[in-house]
């Protein structure tokens, strides 16, 4: 059993799992804007914005059913592969109780916010739709959490070609809203069954389900619960916020933007992803721990900056060619707002990760919860200012979350003071001032075509960030050597 579980468990470099990573985000992101764009330029403006209530409410539901296991279970695959199948095991049988009680509860939410009939039964009905399709994603956490990027990968990638071919030709033959619900759960089926082959195939310990590792499971994912429920009602906030107090294409546009937004944040999220594991493994040594925070620190930070300047100068690109600028033009003027956003969202979840990691997780929840709060009350005023001066309330939510992302920077920031020093401080404002004179550069020069004006700003960004010193020839050094490791 031994042999077999270390041939199937065998970790790769970090980098090797960030290729996975990074191959399977960016063909899954690919899947996931030509869903977009097939639901955007398909369904119009309105029907598109109730598809984002749904997908935004039952997102929201799968936050608490959850529970924080994610977290938890790769944490336990890394230190403790032995008990990959008890852990996982028991977290699937808690998902299915708990989902089967969301629906209900969901259709009466959507209720009481006075949401028609017909968008509160299909709320429900999709929480119980992507019941399938979560418990078999669920299945990437041991594979995370045994460094297994690429089974993670190629499962995402599965679900998303079959979730896209399975919209479009249910799009295609008219099935709308509600044909794209009932696509999504046999979607699922597929997904959970192509997952659970996958885990065996790898010869993992076979899965099993006790109430002692249940109830573990609920008190120790409690706190990051608590995290999680407060980043995900802020995107269920806004929607609603925008709904009642702008107008439903409003609401589209802002899923437009929101859905291009998240594209942006996935390098964040798959260094993040990559590290998580070896963090949590270097919890106990100081010396360890800290340095394998650095080695992702600085990169970071230039995805960052960099993604927020080609957001800022290119925001129309994206837009004009998933949704057309035609029907979806004022998403390129939320996405712009956004740039700000994307710099303060990929530091927090680095350093959320690293505290998450490091076990120091109830009071940086609080604090996630006071940003939610904040940002929610700034929502409420700022929406109507900018529904009334621009005719688009999106921008009002945008400057609400950079406030809130400020504040869980300075939040986590101090949580973590005992691994960041001068020295990433120093990092942070040298990519900083390549990135503002990124945007100086290409602002003075005459106006390309994006095909070459894109190139030219990444080109820019590198030579900037070389000569301001937040690339260093070591590093030029490192990314040579590091290439047989992916070879």
């Amino acid at each position: 059993m031994c042999g077999a579980m270390n041939s199937g468990t065998r970790r790769g470099s970090a980098l090797r799992n960030a290729f996975h990573l990074g191959f399977g985000q960016v063909t899954t992101t690919i899947l996931t804007i030509l869903l977009s764009a097939a639901l955007g330029r398909t369904l119009g403006a309105t029907d598109f914005g109730l598809v984002y209530i749904l997908m935004s409410t039952a997102t929201f539901a799968y936050v608490v059913i959850d529970w924080g296991y994610g977290s938890l279970i790769i944490r336990e695959a890394a230190r403790h592969p032995e008990r990959s199948g008890d852990v996982l095991g028991s977290a699937i049988a808690a998902r299915v109780a708990a989902a089967m009680i969301a629906s209900p509860i969901v259709i009466v939410t959507t209720w009481l916010l006075g949401y028609d009939l017909r968008t509160r039964l299909l709320a429900g009905a999709l929480v119980i739709a992507w019941l399938p399709q979560y418990l078999g994603l669920s299945f990437g956490w041991v594979f995370r959490g045994r460094e297994r990027m690429d089974r993670d990968a190629q499962l995402n990638v599965s679900h998303k070609l079959a979730t896209l071919l399975g919209s479009v030709l249910c799009l295609t033959l008219g099935g709308g809203v509600s044909g794209l619900v009932f696509t999504w759960a046999i979607v699922g089926c597929m997904t959970l069954a192509i997952a659970n082959v996958m885990y065996r195939n790898l010869q993992l310990p076979k899965l099993s389900a006790t109430m002692a590792t249940a109830r573990e499971l609920l008190r120790d994912g409690a706190p990051l619960l608590l995290m999680t429920l407060a980043v995900a009602v802020e995107p269920f906030f806004n929607a609603n916020i925008l709904y009642k107090l702008s107008s439903p294409e409003v609401v589209g546009w802002y899923g437009a933007a929101w859905n291009i937004a998240g594209t942006l944040v996935a390098p964040a999220t798959i260094l993040s992803a990559t590290m998580y594991p070896r963090l949590s493994m270097a919890a106990g040594n100081a010396v360890e721990f800290k340095r394998t925070f650095d080695m992702s620190f600085r990169p970071l930070l230039l995805i960052a900056i960099l993604g927020a300047v080609g957001t800022y100068l290119f925001a129309d690109v994206p837009v004009g060619l998933i949704y057309s600028m035609q029907k979806f033009g004022p998403a390129a003027d939320i996405l712009r707002a956004f740039a700000s956003v994307l710099t303060l969202m990929i530091v927090d979840m680095f350093l959320t990760t690293a505290i998450l990691a490091s076990g120091k997780t109830a009071r940086l929840a609080g604090c996630k919860v006071a940003s939610v709060v904040l940002t929610t009350g700034l929502a409420f005023m700022l929406v109507p200012i900018c529904q009334a001066r621009y005719g688009n309330g999106g921008l009002g939510v945008m400057y609400a979350m950079t406030i809130g992302e400020m504040l869980m920077l300075i939040a986590a920031s101090f949580f973590i003071r005992d691994v960041i020093d001068r020295r990433n401080i120093s990092d942070a404002f040298r990519c900083l001032l390549a990135g503002l004179a990124t945007i100086l550069l290409i602002r003075v020069l005459p106006a390309f075509t994006p095909f070459l004006a894109i190139p030219l700003c990444i080109i820019a960004f590198a030579v900037l960030s070389f000569l301001f010193g937040a690339v260093r020839r070591s590093d030029l050094e490192m990314l040579r050597k590091s290439k047989s490791a992916v070879n």
